[in-house]
This record gives C-alpha cells, structure tokens and sequence, in this order.
C-alpha cells in the first residue's frame, strides 16, 4: 500500500509548516513572453506554487493570472482556449479533493491557474438579496451582511472559504429549524447554494468564451450552483434574511455512548431543542465535545457576548503539547500514539473552554458560525451526506458510531491505529429551492442536498467527516471499509448515502478518489436523472473542457 506523507522539519515546526501560505511567486516578463505567447497585455500573470489543504497536493511553478475583472477574466480563457491549455480556478485552496489540480500534476503542466482574489465586490440588490464576487472570504461577505442587519442561517466554520469556493461544493454549516421554529423569511437550512437567485459565469457562446448571467428559473442555472470546478463563475446573487444573534453552548460531560445511543441526551434530542448541533468525537476518548447553537434574541445571563469570530483559541493554535504528539506521529511514525493523541485534544478542549470562558458564548451569528483559522491542524478528511427523514436522525449516527468505534478497536487489536484526528457529526435541512423565494426556482442539481424526488420524506442530512493526519499507515484501507458500510446501510432505500465533494472518498485500499465503481456508478446514481442532465449542461457550457480536471474526466467520462 503507499501511503500519502507530509516531510515535517521538526516536531515543533509542525503546525508552523503545515500552516505556511504559498503566494504567488515573483514575475518573470521574459519567461511569460517566451512560454505564453500572446497571453493578454492586461492580465497580471506569475509563476505560483499550489497547496491544497492537507498539504497532500503541492506543485511549485505553474502559472497563474490575476484578472482584475470578469473581463480579463474572459481573456485569459480565450487565450487558454486557443494554445490548447487548461484553466483552473483557485479561491482560498482550503479544499482536500483534487477538483482543482491532480496529485500528480507537474510543474510544466499547461495548466493556468486563474486567481479570484480581485472578484470582492459587495453590494445589496436589495434589501433581502447581496451581489459578490466570487473571490469574496465568507468572513468578509458575513461581515458586511452584518453591517446591514442580515445574515444567513448557518455556514461553513472556516471564514477563509471564498464564495466560489463554498458554492462550488454546496458548502454547508449545521441547522434545521428547532421543535417550534419557523423558517424565517431569506432563509434558508439548506448549503450557500441554495441562496442563489443568479450568477454570472464565463461559459461557450457558439464562437468563443463570454460573460453570461443565468437566473435561477433556467435550467442551465441548476447545473452552475453546484458545479465542482467545472466552471468559472465570478458574481452571484443571493438570497438573505435578518440576521439572528446565536448562543452557542459547548459540553463534554455526555458519553459517546449515551450521545450517540438510544436513550437519554441523545444527539436527536439537541437537534430537537436546538436545531443546531455539531459533535466533535476525538480518537479514542469517551467524551465528545458537543456545540449546540440556539436563536436567542436577548443575550442569556450566563453567556460571554463575542463581537468576533474565532472564539476557540486552544483549537485554531493547539497547546505544546498537542502539537508536539501530532508532529511526532508523522516525523517520527509514531502511530500507536495515537490514543494519546486524542485525549489530548480533548483535555485541550475541555481546560481551554474554560480558560477562555467559551463555553457559552453569545452575538451576532457570524461569530459563532465561523471557528476555523488556517492555523488550525492540517488533517484528510473525508466526508459523505446521509440524507434521511429527520425521525431517523439518531438511527444514522448509533449506527454509524457503532461501526466506527468497532472498526477503531479491531484495528487497534492488530496495533494499527489509522485515525488519529476527531469523527465530526452535523446535521442540516436540504435545498429546497422554494426557500430561494424565487418564482420558478431549481434545486441545485449536484448538491449532496439536492431532494430526492421519490422520497419527499426525507427532509435532513446527517454529515459524517472523518480526520486524520495525512500519510496515517491503513487510513485509505479504515475509509474505504467506512465507505462501503455507508453505502450499503444507506443505500437509497431508507436512507442515501452521497459524497461530500470537498472532502475524501471512492476509497481503494491504497488511495482516495479512485474507486471506479464509486466514482463511475455509485455516485451518478446518487442523483438519479439529474447527473446526466447536469453533466450535459456543463459539457455544453464548456464544450472544449478548458476547465476540465482529470477528476471531472473520471466522474463525467
């Protein structure tokens, strides 16, 4: 089996490394001159270096432009289109599926990166509705919705995300309505791209690559809100509604065991008190650390009020210690620690909510809804949405658990210890494109919340991700028995089990994302009709694959 590594300089250094930004490179107009012929005078171009999240994918020397408008956007793909290259898009890189570029991709690949980081306009269309570019950091977009006394329901905990980004994968946070909540105008339970009433994308128009603006009525539209990198969109429009303030309480008194069992505090029970739930399971520990967020529009006695985001110190920049036995697993293969491991960010967790008083913190929702810094450990995850009725919320997760701990310990038994990082578990509405408040609107056709159409009963997803460090001997193996669990306990009878984009899956014993079967078959039929339908739209939108990746290749033929 190989295995996928990170080379740490140090135990120390491990989080510093892991953290490193790679920015874009110094010009060389003369290299440009020779290697892009013709290459539009207007556009910024550089040589760059590539990262994914986990570190798992790193080129150093492609090139990449920097268009300061949709325009030069449209040039440089018109050049790519003509030299016979290829235009990726990049955003904040702060993904872990190789949508963007391959594990393998060399320095000489006649790839173009095409930076977003100039697409941040913010504008209100109206006064339940922003316009943003796509290059927008979700804490910067929440920010000035905050200003304007709006917000959405939930989103993803990184605010780095860029708004293409989050759209292109149907980013998501944690919420259903609670036992007596209504759904309030603008919003919606569903991921970011159910927000969209239009956007803008660089697509075919018959005789060369052009702007064009899709509304959420057509059915081209449907394929664009969650398109997987297989497009360029640059400007959206999106439904929002009045900010709420969120109290958000954390705990670690409840046993796995009674959490995630059939009676007493349950996860369900929280889902039902509060609709907004996240448990964070460390390796082999006991005690989950559980979030719970409520609407609460007067701030409760007991709670700390927050006036930003970023609330968990201990976990955006990890103790001495933690750090020291993550770096030491890799750098020194220490695997077996793992335990050890584990508990430790649990104490951390536990003395950190209390040394920073955040265990109960109250504000304006995007300062709880966004915890995650860069700085953060850098772990693979991987990820699926079990989409089901939400009676059978604590029927996934006790079963879930069940297999995972079982699968842990067995392991474990034979002195393999394959994860090492935490299970996460949320919980949310799907994308019922009647929540756009749009008339004629489409459910976004390959977002893991897309209804299913035979099984209106199915109103939730439960979101299973999984971390380890990169590299973990027997990781791939423990997630591809993961994955095939998943998909044969919830196989669309009275559950469906569907991929998360952003993260890790189509497990073989040796790597992710190479599963034929997974990708060829269980997946298209995750989506029944609406696969072929959405890959035709993109096919035609992007006729000679100009932003086409070789994992697009393996999911659309």
């Amino acid at each position: 089996m190989t295995d996928r590594r990170v080379n740490l300089p140090s135990r120390r250094g491990f989080l510093g490394g892991a953290a490193a930004a790679l920015v874009l490179l110094a010009a060389d107009p003369a290299a440009a001159a020779e290697e892009l012929p013709g290459f539009p005078p207007g556009v910024e171009v550089r040589r760059t270096a590539y990262r994914n999240w986990d570190g798992t994918i790193v080129t150093v020397g492609l090139w990449a432009c920097v268009p300061a408008t949709p325009a030069q956007a449209v040039d440089a793909v018109n050049w790519a289109h003509a030299h016979g290259w290829t235009v990726r898009p990049r955003g904040a890189s702060h993904g872990w599926a190789p949508l963007t570029l391959a594990e393998d991709t060399p320095a000489d690949a006649r790839i173009l990166l095409l930076d977003t980081s100039r697409f941040t306009g913010l504008a209100l269309d109206s006064p339940t509705a922003v316009r943003a570019g796509t290059g927008v950091p979700m804490e910067t977009l929440l920010g000035f919705l905050e200003d304007h006394g709006l917000g959405v329901t939930a989103a993803p905990a990184p605010g780095d995300l860029t708004l293409g980004g989050v759209l292109a994968i149907d980013g998501h946070g944690t919420a259903v309505p609670a036992s007596g909540e209504s759904r309030l105008a603008g919003q919606t339970y569903g991921s970011l791209s159910n927000r969209v009433l239009e956007l803008t994308a660089v697509v075919w128009d018959g005789e060369a690559y052009a702007l064009r603006t899709f509304r959420r009525e057509e059915a081209d539209c449907a394929a664009l809100l969650t398109h997987l990198g297989r497009a360029l969109v640059v400007e959206a429009v999106l439904r929002v509604g009045a900010n709420s303030d969120l109290r958000c309480v954390s705990r670690t008194d409840i046993p796995a065991k009674e959490l995630f069992g059939d009676s007493g505090r349950t996860f369900a029970s929280f889902v039902e008190s509060t609709g907004r739930v996240e448990a964070i399971w460390f390796a082999f520990t006991e005690f989950p650390w559980l979030k719970t967020w409520s609407v609460e529009p007067v701030r409760p006695l007991l709670s700390r009020r927050v006036n930003s985001p970023y609330n968990y110190p201990f976990s955006d920049t990890l103790p001495t210690l933690v750090a020291d036995l993550a770096g030491r697993l890799v750098a020194d293969a220490a695997w077996y620690l793992a335990p050890v491991l584990g508990n430790a960010q649990l104490d951390a967790a536990v003395l950190g909510l209390t040394a920073t008083l955040s265990a109960d913190l109250w504000g304006p929702s995007k300062n709880t809804l966004l915890y995650v810094r860069p700085t953060t450990l850098r772990v693979h995850a991987n990820g699926y949405a079990i989409l089901t009725s939400r009676p059978q919320v604590q029927r996934v997760v006790s079963e879930f658990a069940a297999f995972y701990r079982g699968q842990l310990d067995a392991y474990a038994a034979r002195g393999e210890f394959p994860i090492n990082g935490a299970v996460e578990i949320r919980v949310t509405g799907l994308d019922a494109p009647a929540d756009a408040e749009h008339p004629g609107a489409r459910p976004p056709s390959l977002s893991a919340l897309s209804p299913v159409p035979d099984h209106p009963e199915w109103d939730v997803a439960v979101w299973l991700d999984i971390l380890t460090l990169p590299g973990t001997p027997h990781s791939d193996k423990f997630y591809r028995e993961l994955e095939q669990f998943l998909l044969a306990s919830f196989d669309g009878t009275d559950a469906l089990a569907r991929v998360e984009w952003s993260k890790g899956w189509g497990y073989t014993d040796a790597s992710a994302w190479a599963d034929p079967e997974v990708l060829g078959t269980v997946v298209p039929e995750s989506y029944g009709a609406a696969w072929a339908e959405a890959a035709g739209v993109l096919e035609r939108l992007d006729p000679h694959g100009v932003f086409r990746a070789p994992l697009h290749d393996r999911l659309f033929g």
